[in-house]
């Protein structure tokens, strides 16, 4: 990937309107999913909002409590604009890994391929940290790859295993009622937050390469109360769940001594 997908990249596709995600509308499968919900008082994130066709179909339905939140200024001028005089929806100008705060649901849509792959593993752990307890992430995923991006693809199997355990999936499959366009290459997803785990996120140094990256995951693995473990493709950032949280020292001792791990904080975390 040469693309640096700062703030800086996603406000010129916003300038020069080269938004071809943008359908114009809301996405038939995101509307299923807002038109099965009951409680209009639920909060509701949608981060990478991009014109946000899914906020606007919420308020009309009478939800009054949305947060939207994206990285590009000119983006999120318009929509201040646009909802001006809603206060039922709050309009936010930042980096996602940054945002704080406490949500019943989550919606997906062309959020996550929009990251680097390499963060995919920052994105389950700040997804994790924002949803209540059995909060909700809820919407759709790509079900097929790209030569670049993004876009940025997948496919059914890497997202069950990037989200095991620290999730519950409740439901991951080809979305029945995609546009044309998109038919057959989306998965519609509802995943449950686990509050029984514990979910830590690491950084990791000095690794020599493949190899000895893959046998850091094993040993890992084999710890008595870990759960899942994830690296990114990069083999910068190790996701970790486990029954309980297990002491630095613990994990440090299943690394070979020149390899460091040490806890990933928010300010680690970027978009590009």
């Amino acid at each position: 990937m040469s693309k640096t997908l700062d703030q800086k990249y996603w406000d010129t596709q916003y300038k020069t309107n080269c938004t071809g995600w943008d359908l114009g509308c809301i996405s038939p499968p995101i509307k299923t999913i807002i038109d099965k919900l009951e409680d209009k008082n639920i909060a509701v994130l949608i981060p990478g909002c991009g014109n946000t066709y899914e906020a606007e179909y919420l308020l009309q339905q009478g939800f009054t409590n949305i947060t939207v939140i994206d990285i590009a200024p000119t983006l999120v001028s318009m929509l201040q604009l646009k909802f001006a005089n809603n206060d039922n929806i709050t309009i936010v100008l930042g980096d996602f890994y940054s945002h704080q705060g406490q949500y019943d649901l989550i919606l997906e849509q062309t959020f996550f391929c929009a990251l680097a792959p390499h963060l995919r593993q920052h994105y389950v752990f700040i997804m994790h940290q924002l949803l209540i307890p059995n909060g909700t992430l809820s919407g759709l995923l790509f079900n097929k790859t790209f030569e670049s991006g993004p876009p940025f693809g997948g496919n059914k199997k890497e997202y069950e295993l990037l989200f095991k355990n620290a999730f519950n999936i409740t439901s991951l499959e080809i979305s029945c009622n995609s546009v044309l366009p998109r038919s057959e290459s989306e998965l519609a997803f509802t995943f449950v937050k686990d509050n029984t785990v514990t979910v830590k996120l690491y950084e990791l140094e000095n690794t020599t390469g493949t190899e000895e990256i893959k046998s850091i995951k094993e040993n890992i693995s084999q710890i008595n109360t870990v759960l899942n473990v994830s690296i990114s493709t990069n083999g910068t950032t190790i996701l970790l769940v486990t029954e309980k949280e297990i002491p630095l020292l613990d994990l440090q001792f299943a690394l070979p001594n020149h390899v460091k791990l040490k806890i990933a904080t928010y300010e680690k975390c970027t978009l590009y």
